[in-house]
């Protein structure tokens, strides 16, 4: 059963975001969403991601509140920079940051975060030199974005180190 169904949470998943997708339950729609499920857990069995360990896994919820409230307040933010557009136009730029994260899995997990906060963008992240390139919407505050993005950093670390 392993052979056909290697990751059976993430074939379930992608199961029932596919039917909620499509809104249906009908037959083809079934059938079609068994396939592509089945097939995208056998793509990732052949990817292997390293497995991370979890030091600190207690502090997970109090780092997930602390991102949503940082989302939520740079929801405000952007919504703010549009209604003020004509009078100031925002000030948008790129940015790097220097990490110093090994972990993939914590890596991922900041590209997310950042990416999820609305105004940022993570675009890169050259591995040799170990920054990450990213855009920000209104980039008049550079030291407060670098500030917080290593901050994220220094949380991922305790959590995955």
């Amino acid at each position: 059963m392993r052979t056909w169904f290697p990751y059976p949470l993430l074939s379930t998943g992608l199961f029932l975001m596919w039917l909620l997708l499509n809104q249906s339950v009908a037959p083809g729609s079934i059938l079609l969403g068994i396939v592509v499920s089945t097939g995208l857990a056998w793509v990732a069995l052949k990817l292997q991601p390293r497995r991370s360990h979890l030091g600190r896994w207690w502090r997970l919820p109090g780092f997930g509140l602390a991102v949503v409230a940082d989302i939520a307040r740079s929801n405000l933010a952007v919504a703010l920079i549009i209604l003020r557009a004509r009078r100031r136009p925002s000030r948008a730029g790129f940015m790097t940051v220097d990490l110093d994260l090994e972990d993939e899995n914590a890596l991922a997990l900041l590209a997310c975060i950042v990416t999820a906060t609305p105004g940022t963008a993570c675009l890169e992240f050259d591995r040799r030199s170990k920054v990450l390139l990213l855009h920000v919407l209104d980039i008049e505050n550079e030291e407060l974005w670098r500030r917080t993005v290593k901050h994220y950093e220094a949380e991922l670390k305790e959590i995955f180190q």
